[in-house]
């Protein structure tokens, strides 16, 4: 690659072959088919691991740097959050955008992510922007006290913006771990038993999976009913451990983030409702 391309002109070349694709998320056809989508039932909480944009750039035929991967990813993001705020029913959005663990990655890709995260987040929060559109809260979740002090900045502005849209909620877990998340649940309700002076039967009975549940980061939003992981990654890298419940849909697709689109999403939204129809049948038949 030159040195007169930047990453982000090399990415977006690269995506070319996929802009027909993507500009069907603009056009009546696209909206059509998401109309068409939501007369079947719909989940109301959708979750993402967004893997596989380091991978995506480094396995082109001229390896791309890692921050080529990243901006491609927030560019998908970007595709399939548009699409699922179209879906009559879908209000809940949750992605991992950074995992505790990830500060252990080179300084040099962390401050790039942490650069990145503070930019896109502002772009998303913009005037005219994907959430002003469609009146998206965006919530961040995690420890955010480990967050560079002109990302936490900049979080909290996003999220003053954002504060009155009432339409749907975005989740950004950043920097996130689901053990961590379980575990500061467990000290604040203990915390919570131990201030109230309850006897002891009396506060052993108040230690309850509904209490924990109310401390949980993500406790303002609705329980998954779908998860989705991509790049070809069959685990759940400590994310939404406790969310994910007996009817949560998993999907595992091999497809990298960066390409991951409307083409990808659709399939998951029939298999969820043909789940669905299935489950509704077999309760009627009860």
């Amino acid at each position: 690659m030159s040195q007169g391309v930047s990453a982000a002109d090399a990415a977006r070349l690269l995506l070319l072959p996929f802009t027909f694709l993507l500009s069907l998320l603009t056009s009546p056809a696209r909206r059509l088919l998401l109309a068409l989508l939501s007369l079947g039932p719909i989940p109301r909480h959708i979750a993402f691991i967004m893997d596989g944009n380091r991978r995506w750039a480094t396995s082109q035929p001229i390896p791309l740097p890692v921050r080529a991967g990243h901006i491609s990813g927030f560019s998908a993001l970007k595709t399939v959050l548009e699409a699922c705020l179209e879906l009559r029913g879908l209000d809940t959005v949750t992605v991992y955008a950074f995992a505790i663990d990830n500060f252990k990655r080179s300084e040099e890709e962390v401050q790039a992510l942490m650069g990145l995260a503070k930019r896109n987040l502002m772009e998303l929060a913009g005037h005219g922007e994907l959430l002003a559109r469609h009146s998206v809260r965006l919530r961040i979740v995690g420890r955010r006290k480990l967050l560079p002090p002109d990302v936490r900045a900049a979080v909290e502005r996003v999220e003053e913006v954002t504060r009155r849209n009432h339409r749907a909620t975005l989740n950004v877990c950043i920097p996130y771990a689901s053990r961590d998340e379980m575990a500061g649940a467990v000290r604040e309700l203990v915390a919570d038993t131990l201030s109230s002076k309850a006897e002891a039967e009396e506060a052993d009975r108040g230690i309850t999976c509904d209490a924990l549940e109310a401390r949980m980061m993500l406790a303002h939003s609705p329980p998954v009913d779908v998860l989705v992981r991509t790049s070809g990654v069959y685990r759940l890298s400590d994310f939404m451990l406790w969310q994910c419940a007996e009817h949560t849909h998993l999907h595992f697709t091999k497809r990298y983030w960066p390409l991951f689109g409307l083409r990808e999403l659709v399939p998951i939204i029939l298999d969820y409702q043909r789940a669905e129809f299935r489950r509704q049948l077999w309760e009627w038949a009860r």
